[in-house]
């Protein structure tokens, strides 16, 4: 048997639901999943998959956003052209 430590991480009970029905239907344990995600990062020396950031909160596109609340809240019609949308995206 090999030398075992304990690690506690905190996560949403809903993600760690979803986590455990997902890597029950493949076979493994939460434990054994982080188990295989620390060994691909070390056997890698990166995390072995791309991480990006999600645009949508991008610090312009959520100033945009709070700007149009506080104009909904104020009981205005918020509108916006094609073009700003788009440019929200980016």
């Amino acid at each position: 048997m090999t030398d075992t430590v304990n690690v506690s991480i905190r996560m949403d009970r809903q993600l760690k639901a979803q986590a455990d029905e997902f890597f029950a239907q493949v076979g493994l344990t939460m434990s054994t999943a982080v188990g295989v995600f620390v060994r691909q990062c070390l056997a890698k020396n990166r995390v072995p998959f791309e991480i990006e950031g999600d645009p949508f909160y991008s610090p312009s596109n959520m100033a945009v956003l709070r700007e149009s609340i506080t104009q909904a809240e104020r009981g205005e019609v918020v509108t916006k052209t094609m073009a700003e949308l788009e440019a929200m995206a980016r």
